[in-house]
């Protein structure tokens, strides 16, 4: 069980609970380590006590974690305590999008278009990693408070998959793809389907399925044609209209394939929303009978079978083969493990700007299996045991490089023993021919470096001056982490507030820059942790709350009630809330500091006790006591409080919570002569 002030990992204080999923619950945390805040996300006890869930939930959690990309909520850690799961994960001061959207009804093409291309990529950098989110939905995207939008909960989508569809919250069933909803395989197209509805959703201000339970929903993604957003919104651009549509295909075949199509097409309406640029593949063209080319025909003769889809079904073992381990066979020519994985090419940042003229994009990758490609050596003069051809002259370069590589090490490990002499320039002051090897220690660039220097890498006898220290102050803590590091120094941290110093940034180190030491020795720096916040209080996020909530959530953080303006507004949704505060939230400020608020006035209501008396001889001076009266008493905005036939007079009236200051009474009758009466009366209600 999370708590309030609960530390876990002996690192990371709950501060307060900011969230709650239908798998876990999130935390705002203090990490004491770094001195950052941190969201902490809980697995709840219920799948805790899942072995297999908890499985997939840590695996999952740790490919997240090497996905970084600006659009993407990075997480920073995961683990276990005492039966606790627990991710860690960048804090994103924002709101989700499903919120963002509740609040504006619907949002504009241009903002629409804007929040998906900046989801699509950070999705496209998660594809390229071989991760598929297979739980896109509004709820998983934040936009943060600088416009930032960022994709998170890659680390528990995955192993939620693997449950029924039953077990689905019903937030995420009207996202889900078809094929997701019959439960079988899915891909990164079943990401583009659910970011499909997303857009819906964004341009619409609704889902496009609805029902009474996740059965019935997912049985219409799988049934049920997909709408047309312009249904509901009918000035969408045509160019939007069929990305969504196109999206959101019951054929993953007839989809987008990749994120790259999807943001070509997003860019490209952007600047001509009302242009017909998006290739829709009809059923017809797809199944139709066309010609076989030439080079088509050429390709069959040489056994090519043709660039195979580059993603698979990550519940294979390529999953694991991601993570570390290799499930290729012992052909050294082999891309593809006998399970039918692929291993694919770096993408283009992985190349020095120097390559990037010979960088082959993915999609123009080809891909063979086993037998094609041993057809392919043989149509070359190759052989079926990768003997002949190319093959043997490889094997041959191999060896050589290996005996050449062997060779290497022998005379490095003879030179550390002193069998050969080789002299160096490096020599010390009484002339000895010892090298001084200093070697690079690579380190956590967070943590301190508390283990010993290799060996070899200390001081030489007689040696004197050391290591000249280099000047880290002014850098990050990381940064000089790392250059202290390549030195072969330890590093001792101490952390002390500034108010002029940027958090994390040095202060000061000691011995200062330019002073020698020997080997292995601790320089001491000194980090800002930002400004001290001993007595201060952090604001809350009050606005769209109501009055009660807003001063609540003030006087909780240990600050006062400022002045309160109301307001008038004619937006209904926003009577009786906090339309803006005088302190912005997650700013520190001393604790008892006022915060103003402005709060749109609630609707004001009236009330009318009091009597409705027969026509006076002033009205009608031949009304005769008795006589039936059609009696209609009406607010002025049309409510009728009162519709019905009366030969009693007075009428008791006893009115309240009316949105109107005013009122009429109508009377309609026939007097004794025969005549057709009417009588109209004011009314005036008071304010309650």
């Amino acid at each position: 069980m999370v708590s309030v002030g609960m530390l876990i990992a002996d690192r990371y204080e709950i501060v307060e609970k900011v969230g709650s999923g239908g798998m876990s619950d999130v935390y705002r945390a203090k990490d004491h380590k770094l001195n950052r805040f941190v969201a902490v996300k809980a697995l709840k006890q219920e799948f805790s006590e899942n072995a297999n869930f908890v499985s997939k939930f840590r695996v999952e959690a740790q490919a997240a974690a090497g996905l970084m990309h600006p659009n993407i909520v990075n997480v920073y850690d995961v683990g276990e305590e005492k039966g606790l799961y627990y991710i860690v994960m960048e804090l994103v001061e924002g709101i989700t999008l499903k919120k963002y959207i509740e609040k504006k009804t619907r949002l504009s093409v241009k903002e629409t278009i804007s929040i998906a291309i900046q989801v699509s990529m950070g999705l496209e950098a998660a594809h390229k990693n071989h991760i598929i989110h297979r739980d896109i939905k509004p709820q998983n995207i934040i936009i943060s408070r600088d416009g930032k939008v960022k994709v998170t909960d890659f680390g528990i989508a995955k192993a939620a998959t693997s449950n029924t569809i039953t077990s689905n919250v019903m937030g995420s069933v009207h996202y889900t793809s078809p094929e997701q909803a019959r439960g079988g395989y899915s891909d990164e197209k079943s990401d583009i389907y659910s970011l499909g509805i997303t857009l819906f959703e964004m341009l619409t201000g609704r889902v496009p399925f609805n029902g009474e339970t996740t059965v019935a929903i997912a049985i219409k993604h799988i049934q049920q044609p997909m709408p047309s957003p312009c249904e509901f919104v009918p000035e969408i651009p045509r160019s939007v209209e069929q990305i969504v549509l196109k999206c959101c295909e019951k054929s993953p075949d007839r989809r987008y394939q990749n994120m790259s199509e999807l943001l070509a097409d997003l860019k490209e309406s952007l600047l001509h929303p009302d242009d017909d640029f998006v290739k829709v593949i009809h059923p017809d063209e797809e199944s139709m009978t066309r010609p076989i080319s030439a080079a088509e025909r050429q390709n069959i003769r040489n056994g090519f079978t043709g660039p195979q889809n580059q993603y698979r079904d990550y519940d294979t073992p390529y999953k694991e083969k991601a993570y570390g381990q290799d499930y290729r066979d012992d052909d050294p020519y082999a891309e593809e493990s006998p399970e039918g994985a692929y291993y694919e090419e770096p993408y283009e940042d992985d190349y020095p700007e120097t390559y990037e003229e010979d960088y082959r994009e993915p999609d123009e990758t080809v891909h063979l299996n086993r037998a094609d490609r041993r057809r392919y050596r043989k149509s070359y003069g190759g052989s079926d045991d990768y003997g002949g051809g190319l093959g043997g002259a490889a094997a041959v370069l191999a060896v050589i490089l290996a005996i050449l590589l062997g060779l290497a090490i022998i005379l490095y490990v003879a030179s550390r023993l002193g069998i050969f002499p080789f002299s160096s320039d490096d020599k010390n002051e009484e002339g000895s021919g010892a090298v001084d090897v200093i070697s690079t220690q690579v380190q956590d660039p967070y943590s301190s470096s508390d283990a010993n220097p290799p060996s070899g890498t200390e001081e030489q006898p007689g040696q004197e001056g050391g290591i000249v220290i280099p000047d880290v102050v002014g850098l990050r803590r990381i940064e000089a982490n790392v250059r202290l590091n390549e030195k072969n120094l330890r590093v001792n941290i101490q952390e002390v507030a500034s108010e002029s110093v940027e958090k994390d940034y040095v202060i000061d180190q000691n011995p200062g820059a330019n002073d020698r030491a020997p080997s292995g020795s601790t320089v001491t720096i000194t980090v800002s942790s930002g400004p001290d916040l001993t007595g201060k209080a952090r604001v809350p996020d009050v606005v769209y709350k109501s009055e009660d909530e807003a001063k609540a959530a003030i006087l909780q953080e240990n600050l006062d009630i400022g002045n309160i303006e109301y307001v008038d507004n004619d937006d209904a949704n926003l009577k009786g809330k906090v339309l803006s505060q005088s302190i912005q939230e997650g700013m520190y400020v001393d604790e008892h500091t006022k915060v103003d608020l402005v709060i749109v006035n609630l609707p004001k209501v009236y009330g009318y006790t009091g009597q409705i008396i027969a026509p006076t001889p002033e009205e009608d001076p031949g009304y005769v006591a008795g006589t039936t009266v059609y009696v209609i008493v009406r607010c002025a905005d049309g409510t009728e409080l009162l519709n019905s036939l009366v030969s009693s007079f007075p009428i008791a009236a006893n009115y309240h919570n009316l949105n109107s200051s005013t009122g009429t009474v109508d009377m309609a009758y026939t007097d004794a002569t025969g005549a057709q009466k009417q009588i109209s009366r004011q009314l005036t209600f008071t304010p309650e």
